[in-house]
């Protein structure tokens, strides 16, 4: 009989970590969850364990606590890390620069050093799109040259040179730096999804909230770009897809030791209105919205190339953007307030 591997998932209870944690445990992982619950709550566990039958280990703490990780780490044998931990707001990172940087940035230190005393040696890191920053080409690849633009930005590609680093100084690690676009969507069974804790900074959650009656029109920010409709164009792809990409990549280094670098994202751009569009036929309601200006450092569009994680992973987005809508808007139905508590 096997045994079960156990990985460390930071920002467990978090939009992203949380629908990761169920396909980690659905894929026969012991699953440990590390969140100071600054941007999620409690209750999510019960969710969780709702879809799965499974209650993951939960810690309460935080990643710039070195004892929470030394005793962690010493208490559990974790054969992996998947490190969602972290601030996320790319306004709030331009206000309060220093903030983000000792959340992500120190934070991921932290970790990366208890890790290497307790001899761990795999993680996939929950990068982003915001590393490439201005660039003429509108279809981003994994080799193009990385100019973050916002300090949410630097922070994301600081982790990535610490961990460029740690692999060149030391090739048995597994690392592996995923570079996503924009997740939407909920589990399919509507327990689980985005449920920010103040004004939502990405479009779908506005939306969403506009549906419920709980904000009352949503702020198109431009509608004067180059593009068919005026509006921005995005690559959302859906959180389930997302993490599936997570546990693939995961299996590869467990397995195979290496460093990878790979986008995850559709490969096709939606507008803004395009996006509103297929949520209110998925809800069967009207989102009135307004235009108005553009917002610093917004681009007309971008997309990703994923294809170096289907050669890499076989890995291959499933659901379109009228079944994103549809699982974000069973998920805010049923959910009108978000998780209880």
């Amino acid at each position: 009989m096997s045994i079960k591997r156990t990985i460390l998932v930071t920002g467990g209870t978090g939009y992203i970590g949380s629908h990761a944690s169920v396909q980690l445990i659905e894929a026969g992982f012991e699953v440990i969850i590390l969140d100071n619950l600054c941007n999620s709550k409690l209750s999510v566990l019960e969710r969780i364990h709702g879809i799965t039958g499974y209650y993951p280990e939960f810690i309460n703490g935080d990643i710039r606590d070195k004892k929470t990780l030394a005793d962690l780490f010493s208490k559990y044998k974790i054969h992996g890390v998947l490190h969602f931990a972290g601030l996320k707001a790319v306004g709030e990172s331009e206000k309060y620069p220093l903030k983000y940087y000792d959340n992500n940035v120190l934070g991921s230190i932290n970790l990366l050093e208890a890790m290497c005393l307790a001899g761990i040696n795999t993680i996939v890191f929950s990068s982003s799109a915001v590393v490439y920053g201005n660039t003429d080409d509108v279809q981003y690849t994994e080799n193009m040259t990385l100019n973050p633009i916002n300090t949410y930005g630097l922070n994301k590609k600081m982790v990535e040179d610490f961990l460029r680093d740690i692999y060149r100084s030391n090739n048995r690690w597994g690392i592996a730096l995923l570079r996503y676009f924009n997740p939407i969507g909920a589990h399919s069974s509507g327990l689980i999804g985005e449920d920010p804790n103040q004004v939502p900074n990405n479009l779908l959650p506005l939306i969403a909230q506009v549906a419920v009656n709980q904000r009352n029109e949503v702020l198109v920010f431009g509608n004067d770009y180059n593009t068919p409709d005026g509006t921005g164009l995005r690559d959302y792809i859906h959180v389930e897809d997302l993490v599936h990409g997570h546990i693939l990549a995961l299996e590869k280094i467990l397995s195979n030791p290496g460093l990878l670098t790979l986008n995850l994202g559709t490969g096709r751009a939606h507008s803004v209105l395009e996006v509103i569009q297929a949520f209110e036929k998925a809800s069967s309601r009207k989102i009135p919205f307004k235009f108005t200006n553009r917002r610093d450092g917004d681009l007309a569009v971008y997309f990703a190339n994923a294809s170096l994680a289907n050669k890499t992973l076989g890995w291959k987005p499933k659901h379109n953007l009228d079944r994103m809508c549809e699982d974000s808007w069973r998920w805010q139905s049923n959910n009108p307030l978000g998780f209880p508590g």
